[in-house]
């Protein structure tokens, strides 16, 4: 049987036990649905390899191969990762668009005696939910962004935000990046998986409360913000927080330790940065890094590069602003800080 979604909190409701991708591990990694793990019918080579026949030789001969290879690969799952699975249990399984590779996949785990069900349209149903949500649905709360110079403790600040009632959608969370050349944190997520992630953070917002996003350029690294959101975030009030360049230049060497313990890396990213400054300003910050002068780096880089920037932007802005003094940013007073800005977000709304 296969169901239908109508929205993204469908999944969850139907209280399956696991949510199985059958797809080829390439589809997977490229975005799936939350929670789902990866049992595929056919690897990417096989699926590569049943294309090609298909294409070049004809439909019967690819699908007999087919055919198959999902039988061998459930075989492998059902002795494998499913052998334990009790008389009781009740999987949701899903291919690109619910055709035959779930379709055989729930075949065979329904003559076992599972509860096994599909989803009407696949992976490609819950993306179109998805691209709904994202691109074609106004916001469901009034907005507003938690704005502040490199160094601010945005990113922080803003997750002792929900400890105070306000709720917040993280999108450099999201984006597993912190928003900067400096920012990589490891590997981003598919432009789809972003997406989708932050679908699921937009429908569960409650639309009777403001809800806060850190200020960010129209991406995150490589992860594109959706143009009506951005536009949102363009015109929605803020809450700016103010702290002075020293204090920031030492909360930056400890914001970013990872960068600072890999001196290699830290050189080239400097580098990156060639374009838009003078050679011996690059050499300057190069020194630093090699000399291990981290808060003077730090508070270079900001008064040079990213301080005139920031303010060249906020002059194009016409808001609705408050300011917050974030204070020394120690770990310490962070929770009294956020406590600030939740009063004045609610000022603003």
């Amino acid at each position: 049987m296969a169901i239908t979604l109508t929205s993204l909190a469908d999944l969850a409701a139907h209280g399956f036990d696991e949510i199985i991708d059958a797809r080829a591990p390439a589809e997977y990694a490229e975005d799936h649905l939350p929670g789902a793990i990866s049992l595929p019918v056919l690897s990417d080579a096989q699926r590569a390899e049943v294309g090609t026949i298909y294409k070049r030789v004809n439909p019967f001969t690819a699908k007999k191969l087919g055919a198959a290879l999902v039988a061998r690969n459930v075989a492998d799952h059902l002795l494998g990762p499913l052998a334990d699975k009790p008389g009781g249990w009740r999987p949701l399984v899903y291919c690109w668009r619910g055709g035959q590779r779930s379709g055989s996949f729930a075949l065979i785990l329904s003559q076992i005696g599972w509860r096994v069900e599909t989803i009407a349209g696949g992976y490609k149903a819950w993306r179109a939910l998805v691209v709904r949500e994202v691109y074609d649905t106004p916001l469901r709360a009034p907005l507003v962004v938690l704005d502040g110079n490199t160094g601010s403790a945005k990113t922080e600040i803003l997750n002792h935000l929900p400890a105070h009632g306000v709720q917040v959608i993280d999108l450099e969370g999201l984006a597993h990046h912190r928003g900067s050349l400096f920012g990589a944190i490891g590997p981003q997520p598919s432009q789809k998986a972003f997406e989708n992630r932050l679908a699921q953070a937009l429908a569960a917002l409650d639309p009777s409360r403001p809800v806060v996003v850190e200020a960010e350029s129209s991406k995150i690294g490589n992860c594109r913000l959706p143009p009506e959101i951005w536009k949102a975030m363009t015109r929605a009030p803020r809450v700016a927080l103010s702290a002075t360049p020293m204090a920031r230049a030492r909360y930056l060497t400890t914001a970013y330790s990872d960068m600072i313990a890999d001196s290699a890396r830290l050189v080239s990213v400097i580098d990156l940065l060639r374009p838009a400054h003078a050679q011996e300003v690059i050499a300057e910050w190069q020194a630093m890094a090699g000399a291990g002068a981290y808060v003077d780096l730090a508070a270079s880089l900001m008064a040079r590069h990213y301080d005139p920037r920031y303010a060249k932007h906020r002059a194009r802005i016409e808001v609705p602003m408050a300011e917050v003094d974030a204070g020394d940013l120690t770990p310490a007073t962070l929770p009294t800080t956020a406590a600030n800005v939740a009063k004045a977000v609610q000022g603003l709304v």
